[in-house]
């Protein structure tokens, strides 16, 4: 790894800003007089437009790059890409770039698909209704709406779009007005289906009054006639004094009689009791309702749903009882229609409407199927639509950010790349100007400035979980050290040490694998939000199982059950009667195990306190390392970014105080462990601190441990104030150095620690007063966090060795009260219930609960613990403008 300081610029602010604002008036007038040129010499005879823009690009038109920039560029690696480095984040430089505007959109374009630029706004002083583009965009967004309207249409008919994207040749304005005509030609189908729908449902609600209707009057014909045939029985013979004394002159005299109306129609089924009595109120009891209720629901006309109906016949008197009748109907959305009295005209009525029937099913199955043709022709091309019509808002949106030029013939935009990308920017800037057969071609330059990039880190499909796993504490400042790296490591393996068991990382690997093997089916579809979160990060659970697997036959355990893999046990009974009593009984009788823990202490009475022993000391020495680690890196950090201060003043007492006091207890447990002895190491550790002279009598493990405990007692003492105090100090010194008239002399001569340093405390005014109590106040939080943190962030790891041994517990419990007990038993029912309910407790409870207890717990120890030893994460994340990136977050 070589680590190259970033560039200071040679300019202060105010010059920066001046000599950016010379530059570009420079550049608008040059652009300007070659503008002019061209056009002059268009009269005479011209060269090809390819000639002339080789002609151009010879002369360097196309890119202007400071020397050093070219160089860095070509030690970047060359060819496409570099070669991939998630140490540093990769060199950026800001540019900027002249487009004029005749080529604009297309070199937008290009730069879109080269995806390696990231522009800034220019015009965020302005409204989105300002912007020079706006009107382009409104265009964007009503077929934007078009195709939403066409993918609504597809989705009720039941189409689907066809997932295959190729090149089409419309532009922008043909697509719009292919669009409209589609729309408008959809839109016109589907109102006359309604239309047709509508009156076809009527037709069929018609047809069934006139069924209903005339069952009604064929029953009623039938009670009338058997009454008349009553009756004239009854005239036939002697009239009795129970006889109506009106009867006779009813019957006799047709000007008595009363002619009664009639309505007919269909109520929906939940509202027919109460449009029965509303009648019966609204009319005294003045008509006589017959109702029936339809045997299935009837589409309804006006709301297309279907809907349980009744259908009714009301008689009636006068036209004020109609007229009250025909607003109960509309109140209670029934739907009326005609129904002819004649018997001959009844039939005449069901023939045609049944006709009617006939006529518009067939028309309205050719109207469907002419939509569908319309949809599936629109299916064919919908993605491709869909994805011109959103690149072509993302460029006008990109457009909107660059500043017009004063004489409004060319765009200014300003933006960061990486540094190996700048003979790509210049290619895509040339093959716009080419295509769009522009007379003026592009101007590319770097700008000096002080702001600080963004941050980009090339991933592939394997490191990038782990990155993000980074980035979701906090993206790294601009080329510090990334954690990254060192978390493909050592993220799995600190899972791995509290889920050790290489059974259970067999089955977390095989379900892994199978992710991995189908990625590219898994890739294509949609998958729920679970799914998709373990599909992202399936390298990371690869890797946790494989440490899994690792740690797992260190511990000799496989679904808590140990085998003798690496050979036989080195122990064996002194007599039958130990069996597995305890240690005591055992005697080495071979060589130590060659791999892991020895398969006899599983199930002996010893096994906790030796597990428990083994896995906390592992904690401590694992923790340990991994804090050192972290403030290694904080060196290469200050070495990196020329901050000496950090280096004498944080780097150096940190490591003291940290070894000082638990690298001295890792290695008094690295000895204790080597020559067996008995030492107390808690005892030793708490009579450091309070009886740091006394003799240390049975807990000594090596001559002259007292005056090393003193040694490293006193250097703990001092480095805390070694932290505290001289930093301040040395910034104050260098802050008036600074004010007092050597501000161009320090760039150059002093560390760029006290341009960083100051530049934290002051903000952006770079002649704000110097606060030395917020300076003093601010180290001091930070010496007492570390201080702290020290002890605690130790004590922290200690969860490696409880989540293991909880892990290693309940895997023990599942096997010897569960499996083991269920086979106790003659039953083959009680077995398959005891292996039944085994795997469901394995899997619920160790391979997932566990497994997500333990990945949170890996977590929280390389955020907290170790990235806090050197990370800052304060940086902000390179977003370049690409295409590629912006359907991803779309899909």
């Amino acid at each position: 790894m070589v680590d190259n300081p970033p560039p200071v610029s040679p300019f202060s602010e105010p010059e920066r800003k001046r000599t950016d604002r010379s530059g570009r008036r420079s550049a608008r007038r040059r652009a300007t007089r070659r503008d002019a040129t061209r056009r002059r010499r268009t009269t005479s005879a011209l060269p090809s437009p390819l000639a002339r823009a080789r002609t151009e690009a010879d002369a360097g038109r196309f890119g202007r790059v400071r020397p050093g920039t070219a160089a860095m560029a070509r030690g970047g690696g060359g060819g496409c890409c570099p070669p991939m480095d998630l140490m540093r984040s990769e060199a950026m430089q800001l540019v900027q770039v002249i487009i004029p505007t005749e080529s604009a959109h297309l070199t937008v374009s290009y730069l879109g698909e080269l995806g390696l630029l990231q522009l800034k706004d220019l015009n965020a002083d302005k409204s989105p209704f300002q912007r020079t583009y706006a009107a382009q965009i409104k265009r964007c967004g009503e077929m934007a709406r078009k195709l939403r309207f066409f993918k609504e249409q597809m989705s009720k008919a039941g189409i689907s779009t066809s997932a295959q994207l190729t090149e089409i040749s419309l532009d922008f304005d043909d697509l719009e007005i292919k669009l409209g005509e589609l729309e408008a030609e959809l839109a016109e189908v589907n109102a006359n289906n309604e239309k047709l729908k509508r009156t076809y449902n009527e037709l069929l609600e018609y047809s069934t009054v006139l069924q209903k209707a005339g069952e009604f009057f064929y029953s009623a014909q039938r009670s009338a006639a058997a009454q008349q045939r009553e009756m004239e029985a009854n005239q036939s013979g002697e009239s009795s004094l129970e006889s109506p004394l009106l009867e006779q002159d009813t019957l006799t005299d047709a000007s008595k009689q009363v002619k009664l109306g009639s309505l007919s129609g269909l109520v929906p089924k939940e509202k027919a009791m109460a449009f029965e009595r509303i009648l019966f109120r609204a009319t005294r009891g003045n008509i006589f309702l017959r109702q029936e209720s339809v045997d299935e629901p009837v589409t309804d006309p006006v709301s297309g749903e279907k809907v349980a109906k009744n259908a009714f016949v009301i008689f009636y008197s006068g036209d004020r009882a109609k007229a009250k009748i025909l607003k109960i109907c509309d109140a209670f959305n029934a739907n009326r229609y005609p129904f002819p009295e004649d018997v001959a005209r009844q039939l005449h009525a069901v023939q045609e409407v049944s006709a009617k029937i006939s006529e518009l099913k067939a028309t309205i199955d050719m109207g469907l199927a002419h939509r569908d043709n319309i949809l599936k022709n629109i299916a064919s091309e919908f993605e491709n639509w869909n994805r011109l019509a959103n690149k072509e808002k993302i460029i006008y949106h990109t457009l909107n950010m660059l500043s017009v030029d004063v004489t409004k013939k060319c765009l200014v935009g300003e933006g960061w790349s990486p540094v190996f990308a700048t003979t790509q920017i210049q290619d895509a800037l040339q093959r716009a100007t080419l295509d769009s057969k522009s007379q003026v071609g592009s101007i590319f330059q770097v700008l000096n400035t002080t702001e600080s990039p963004p941050t980009y880190f090339q991933t592939n499909k394997f490191t990038l979980a782990f990155q993000e796993i980074v980035d979701a504490y906090g993206i790294a400042k601009y080329q510090e050290a990334n954690p990254g790296v060192f978390t493909i490591v050592t993220f799995p393996f600190l899972f791995a040490v509290m889920f050790g068991d290489w059974g259970h990382g067999v089955c977390i690997l095989v379900s892994t694998l199978y992710l991995i093997i189908r990625e590219k089916k898994f890739a294509s579809q949609k998958l729920g939000d679970i799914m998709e979160m373990m599909f992202g990060g399936r390298y990371v659970i690869m890797m946790m199982a494989l440490f899994s697997i690792y740690t797992g036959l260190i511990y000799n355990e496989f679904f808590s059950v140990p085998f003798e893999l690496f050979g036989k046990s080195a122990y064996a009974c002194r007599d039958p009667s130990c069996g597995d009593a305890a240690t005591e009984g055992l005697l080495k009788v071979r060589r130590t195990y060659p791999f892991g823990v020895d398969p006899v202490w599983h199930g002996s009475r010893s096994e906790l306190p030796f597990l428990n022993s083994l896995k906390m000391k592992m904690s401590i020495l694992l923790g340990v390392a991994q804090m050192n680690l972290g403030i290694v890196i904080s060196y290469f950090n200050a070495k990196f970014f020329r901050n000496s201060v950090n280096v004498w003043y944080q780097f150096i007492p940190q490591l003291i105080f940290l070894n000082s006091l638990f690298g001295y207890l890792s290695m008094l447990i690295i000895i204790k462990w080597s020559t067996g002895a008995k030492a107390d190491l808690y005892h030793t550790m708490i009579y450091m601190f309070l009886s740091p002279t006394d003799e240390l009598g049975e807990n000594q493990l090596f001559p002259g441990q007292k005056t090393v405990q003193l040694v490293l007692l006193l250097l703990a003492l001092v480095s805390v104030p070694w932290m505290l105090i001289p930093k301040p100090f040395f910034l104050k010194m260098e802050h008036e150095r600074r004010h007092q008239g050597q501000q161009y002399a320090m760039l150059q001569s002093t560390d760029d620690s006290v341009v960083a340093e100051m530049g934290h405390h002051n903000g952006s005014n770079h002649h704000e007063e110097f606060e030395f109590s917020e300076v003093f106040v601010h180290q001091l939080i930070h010496t007492i966090e570390f201080v702290l943190g020290a002890v605690s962030n130790t004590a922290s790891y200690l969860r490696l060795w409880a989540l293991s041994l909880a892990h290693s517990e309940l895997s023990s419990v599942f096997y010897d009260k569960v499996l083991l007990l269920a086979f106790g038993y003659n039953n083959i029912l009680i077995r398959i219930a005891g292996i039944t309910i085994f795997i469901c407790a394995t899997v619920g409870v160790l391979l997932v609960m566990e497994t997500l207890s333990a990945f949170l717990h890996a977590l929280r120890l390389h955020w907290v613990e170790f990235q806090n030893k050197f990370y800052e994460g304060d940086g902000y994340k390179f977003a370049p403008f690409s295409f590629a990136l912006i359907s991803e977050e779309e899909d």
